[in-house]
């Protein structure tokens, strides 16, 4: 039910949000927080089952098998700055239905056209499709473009054609943790040994220590752990579609094949009386939990364990390599240490990782690229959130196809910039959360003094990671 204006001696709490570049948000109550708390769990999963890619089973697994499981502590610090991050990314959605690329937007017009573009250059490339079809070939094997190609298109299909995006990409991702628990469950009980134990014990005593491996190495492991970039950004989106908040009002993302399509979402905003301030205090609590127990759980559970099972198979191997190769290695070992059946297992639920992982990326590419054009750029023209999202989708792959079949290796300045973006990206948004987490909220529900500074040393730390990597990639393009 849309209620009036403050009026009165009250503020309007439509004030703060800006409308230089797009419309005034729209007063209404917040919705109740959900009683039956499973109902909504699910964008912290999906966070986390799109973030285990290959940095949770290529590189920290390679990490534990030159040093041990010395550096997992790492992983946790990494992992637990996110859930700050990505709490400030959700707090804007939870509060006015937008996402926190439109709030950027409103800041200036072309925040989000930054991001969109730099996600995109992270993620161009189809890496992601091109591993898990490599993995395919380990068991099947098989010609890796023609699978890569294969996988790109059940991608775009899926995607497209679900009547709800959201709900297509949740079940594909529940599925990849089911499988990753059912092998971490094998490990356990066929692969890890008292060494194993004990060496996981070392991450606690060495809390704090930066072994001896190359330190920007360490440093990305850490930033990236989970997630990164764009991903984290589309936390927003994808509370939203969940109904957090005041999303409840906003359309959700759905196929323009098979769903009924919605217009370009709009802004909420509530009366911050006492009625709907309970009720804020119940979404963020549930909010913060649910991140919680399943982004930072999941995703320092996974890492732990993958790295575990590295280090009982492959510790000390000399040679090893920090791409898809290692897991072919750590497969062979799997099946010479417990039977043939387990190396393929373990390349089955790798091929299908990094399949989900893939999907997912092209998910929050396109859909930060969708809910960017349909607000701030093509809104006038009537154009919707789902019908450019159709379009984007199928753009990416089409791109990722045509680079399959015609054999091209990544271009080196293409992956400069991909390998710089992330870090670069993530401190400037770390300081725009900041900013508009401040200015474009109510003060009872605007960002606190405490998480200002967990977001600020995030922000220093980011931006340090960025130059260190602009400046080694630099050397290596005048090398």
């Amino acid at each position: 039910m849309t209620v009036a204006r403050s009026t009165g001696g009250e503020p309007d709490p439509t004030s703060a949000l800006s409308t230089k570049h797009l419309p005034g948000a729209q007063v209404r109550d917040l919705p109740a927080p959900p009683n039956q708390t499973w109902r909504v769990i699910g964008p912290g999963l999906v966070g986390a089952g799109v973030g285990l890619a290959s940095g949770e089973f290529i590189l920290w697994p390679y990490i534990s098998s030159q040093i041990g499981l010395v550096f997992l502590w790492g992983a946790v610090l990494g992992v637990i700055t996110q859930w700050f991050l990505n709490m400030e990314i959700e707090r804007y959605t939870l509060a006015t239905g937008e996402t926190a690329l439109t709030g950027f937007s409103r800041m200036w017009k072309h925040w989000g056209l930054v991001f969109a573009v730099m996600t995109y250059f992270a993620n161009l490339w189809p890496g992601w499709a091109t591993s898990s079809a490599t993995m395919v070939t380990y068991i099947v094997g098989g010609n890796v473009t023609a699978i890569a190609i294969g996988i790109l298109v059940v991608c775009g299909a899926v995607l497209t054609l679900a009547p709800v995006v959201y709900t297509a990409l949740e079940r594909v991702i529940v599925v990849k943790l089911a499988a990753i628990t059912i092998l971490i469950v094998g490990a356990i009980i066929f692969a890890f040994t008292a060494d194993t134990w004990r060496g996981l014990g070392s991450a606690v005593t060495h809390l704090g220590r930066f072994p001896d491996l190359d330190f920007a190495l360490m440093l990305g492991a850490i930033a990236y752990a989970g997630a990164g970039g764009g991903q984290n950004l589309c936390q927003s989106n994808w509370i939203r579609d969940k109904r957090f908040g005041m999303g409840a009002y906003a359309p959700q993302l759905v196929s323009t094949v098979t769903g009924k399509d919605t217009g370009a979402p709009s802004a909420f905003t509530f009366e911050p009386n006492e009625s709907n301030l309970t009720r804020w205090r119940g979404w963020w609590r549930f909010a913060n939990i649910e991140q919680a127990a399943t982004f930072v759980l999941i995703t320092c559970f996974t890492i732990g364990f993958m790295s575990m099972l590295a280090f009982s198979t492959v510790f000390g191997r000399s040679g090893l390599s920090q791409d898809i190769g290692f897991l072919q290695v750590e497969g062979v070992a799997l099946q010479d240490r417990i039977g043939p059946w387990f190396g393929h297992f373990f390349w089955v639920i790798g091929a299908y990782s990094l399949f989900a992982a893939a999907m997912g990326i092209i998910d929050y590419t396109s859909r930060l690229a969708a809910d960017l054009l349909a607000t701030v750029y093509l809104r006038r023209r009537g154009v919707s959130e789902s019908r450019a999202y159709f379009w984007l989708v199928w753009g990416l792959v089409a791109f990722g196809c045509v680079v399959l079949l015609a054999g091209l290796n990544q271009p080196l300045v293409l992956l400069v910039i991909s390998s710089c973006v992330s870090g670069v990206m993530m401190a400037i948004y770390g300081v725009l959360l900041i900013v508009m987490n401040k200015r474009s909220l109510p003060v009872a529900i605007s960002i606190r003094r405490f998480r200002t500074i967990i977001i600020a040393l995030a922000v220093a730390f980011y931006g340090t990671l960025g130059l260190i990597t602009i400046f080694q990639q630099a050397q290596k393009l005048f090398d």
